[in-house]
């Protein structure tokens, strides 16, 4: 007689976060979840608490894979700026990706939620800062080796980063025009405050 498989926390927690961010908490039923992560409900309140307590720890998983994401194209090259982009073309580019929904799950989940649901709402704008904080990094590093000039500070451009970012996000999850949308992110880095220093 063959033995369950091992309940497998981060490969369950990568599955609902999918799921969330294709359909938003509200609309994902306890059925929707039980189906994909092959769990039942007693399982999924033992394991994770509740069906918040899953979605809090899909927000986490996806902010931490957005920075994983965004080490790995450090690694591709020696140009923080350079890096930056590369970012941003994995996750806008519907060539590059192949995400449940084009726009940023966090920011699906800041626009969907209410007061009522304080705190996934704030662990959701808690990991929006983070992946901004992550921006500042490089952009402070780009400043340090002369790619930026240093008249705005790092914070500033990893807030103006996002704000570009979101909504380019948003852009292409109405249009399929990759070619304009890659023009809109060629303009993020060819124009202030994010050209590149001559």
């Amino acid at each position: 007689m063959s033995k369950p498989a091992k309940f497998n926390r981060e490969d369950t927690i990568e599955k609902a976060a999918n799921l969330y961010w294709e359909k938003g908490f509200h609309a994902t039923s306890m059925r929707n979840l039980q189906e994909v992560i092959d769990m039942r409900p007693g399982s999924i309140y033992a394991s994770f608490g509740s069906k918040e307590g899953l979605f809090k720890e899909a927000l986490q998983h996806y902010a931490k894979s957005g920075v994983e994401q965004l080490n790995i194209c450090i690694e591709k090259t020696d140009s923080s700026l350079a890096a930056l982009k590369l970012f941003i073309e994995g996750a806008v580019c519907s060539k590059t990706t192949k995400a449940p929904s084009g726009m940023c799950m966090l920011v699906k989940t800041v626009a969907e939620l209410t007061d009522d649901n304080a705190d996934l709402l704030a662990e959701a704008k808690q990991s929006l800062v983070m992946v901004e904080s992550e921006f500042a990094k490089l952009l402070a590093q780009a400043q340090q080796n002369g790619e930026l000039d240093s008249s705005q500070t790092p914070q500033a451009l990893a807030r103006f980063l996002q704000v570009q970012l979101i909504g380019i996000r948003t852009y292409a999850h109405a249009n399929s025009d990759d070619n304009t949308i890659q023009d809109f992110i060629e303009a993020i880095f060819s124009n202030p405050p994010l050209a590149k220093r001559q």
